[in-house]
């Protein structure tokens, strides 16, 4: 067991390295190269949901939350559609939002609590920074039950992550450039109500995103504004040990095949001049010499595979459909690469499915993307609506999740200002909008100036028995929702 550090002393440390990192991250975003455009036709948007009774539906178009709801007050009820609001907790949300089943039983959530640390310091004083843990037993009635404050927990920025098949939650300090990537692990399958801290150690290098293998024996840890890629063996949790580190790799979230020897990774990518956001999409990794612990082990670059409307990416997801492997990979925000006077032409990655069955020749299926997404909406009225021309935040994706690895039928993704988005992907080829939910809160509210419309950025958790989703939005909190009018059958 490593001594915890008092949680006060630790994050006043951290904190003027974390502020110098993040000012160099957002440098290094603000002055990236500049890239030409593709002169390739961007995806259609994805035909929207049939609203069935009980909607309260969106007043413009598909995604849109326009400047007229707010003066009309219209924003003071949610927007709906095949859905409907079960329970909401707290006031904040991160990036994860992760359900699990410990050995007594009991059934619970894990969200992260800051968009941004160390902003988010002031605007969760009332509630605390850290990972929120809650018991849902029952569902319609979240319990608060502890928050974890370790330092990897107070700023983990999107490298949450629980390995259920050894019951292990862990994180990595990070923020949007990188931090000291120490890395916290916890025991969640004994009781997860109450986690008991394993470790906490500087064995990352540095954080930002991260991948869990499914053997829960290998975890790794990326940074963007660090260029580092780690793998550490928690074999044994209370001592992790690194085995393998790179530098010089803009990697952002990954995720690990079912036999742990390949790592599909969210590649942001880098040019042949250091410029950053340049030629981003994924990269299929052999990792067999990580995953078979053999000394001083070599990774192999099997595929890179981009898109016309890339951004910058963030995760892949792998599932199954009837024997081929698939990826459903999304894109956050806008590219970057573009300059800020071109932010309005800047393309709009969303989401996608990825044949990698044949991982040497992976391809594009088909896109999962709304009407807001597209450029005419990105030039038009919709860039003045609220949290729109703010370039972390915006009409764009961030995360999506299927509620098994096998024969998903169903994907949840938060985008944004829009909210959560449910896609029939029943018909891998020709996905359909199936419903929608999001909570839409006044700008300015005095508890946290820069709040502006919906903030929905994390990986939504799946309640199968129940038809449900749980997310939270980075202004508002957490959200139970479940599937109605039919909808919820795509979890049969």
């Amino acid at each position: 067991m490593v001594i915890r550090r008092s949680r006060r002393a630790s994050s006043l440390r951290r904190l003027g390295v974390v502020l110098t990192a993040l000012v160099a991250g957002i440098l290094g975003l603000t002055l990236s190269g500049v890239m030409s455009a593709t002169g390739q036709s961007l995806p259609a948007p994805t035909p929207q949901a049939v609203c069935g009774p009980g909607a309260h539906p969106e007043t413009d178009i598909q995604g849109r939350v326009p400047q007229a709801d707010y003066d009309s007050g219209r924003i003071k009820q949610d927007y709906r559609c095949n859905t409907e609001k079960v329970a909401h907790e707290g006031t904040t949300g991160g990036f994860k939002v992760i359900r699990y089943r410990d050995a007594q039983g009991h059934v619970c959530a894990f969200y992260d609590s800051t968009l941004l640390f160390p902003k988010d310091a002031l605007f969760n004083a009332g509630t605390g920074l850290g990972v929120v843990v809650l018991d849902m037993d029952d569902p319609t009635h979240p319990r608060r039950t502890t928050t974890l404050e370790t330092p990897a927990m107070d700023t983990p920025h999107e490298s949450v992550l629980l390995n259920k098949k050894r019951g292990i939650l862990g994180a990595v300090s990070g923020n949007p450039a990188t931090a000291p990537g120490e890395l916290d692990l916890y025991d969640v399958k004994t009781d997860c109500q109450h986690p008991a801290l394993l470790s906490s150690t500087p064995s990352a290098i540095l954080g930002h995103e991260s991948g869990f293998a499914p053997d829960g024996k290998t975890f790794y840890a990326s940074s963007t504004g660090g260029q580092t890629l780690v793998a550490i063996d928690i074999t044994d949790p209370t001592a992790p040990q690194q085995v393998f580190q790179q530098f010089g790799v803009n990697y952002h979230g990954m995720r690990v095949s079912a036999d742990g020897r390949t790592l599909y990774v969210a590649n942001i990518g880098n040019d042949s001049t250091g410029a950053r956001f340049a030629n981003g999409g994924l990269r299929i990794l052999d990792v067999s010499e990580i995953q078979d612990r053999v000394a001083n082990p070599q990774v192999r670059i099997i595929k890179d595979l981009s898109w016309p409307e890339v951004s910058i990416p963030q995760v892949p997801e792998p599932f199954t459909r009837n024997g081929r492997q698939y990826l459903l990979e999304v894109d956050e925000y806008a590219n970057y690469s573009f300059t800020s006077a071109d932010q309005t032409s800047a393309p709009v990655g969303a989401a996608r499915i990825i044949d990698v069955t044949d991982p040497t020749k992976a391809h594009v299926v088909s896109d999962l993307r709304l009407q807001v997404h597209q450029p005419a909406a990105r030039k038009g009225p919709e860039k003045n609506d609220p949290g729109a021309n703010i370039p972390v935040q915006g009409y764009a994706g961030h995360y999506c999740s299927v509620p098994t690895r096998d024969n998903p039928q169903v994907v949840a993704c938060s985008m944004i200002l829009s909210g959560l988005r449910i896609f029939d992907i029943s018909d891998l080829r020709n996905p359909v909008e199936a419903g929608y939910y999001n909570k839409v809160l006044p700008s300015n509210r005095p508890e946290n100036p820069t709040a502006s419309g919906a903030f929905a950025m994390s990986q939504p958790a799946w309640d199968v028995a129940r038809r449900s989703v749980w997310y939270t939005d980075g202004n508002s909190g957490f959200y139970v929702v479940r599937l109605t009018n039919g909808v919820g059958k795509l979890l049969d």
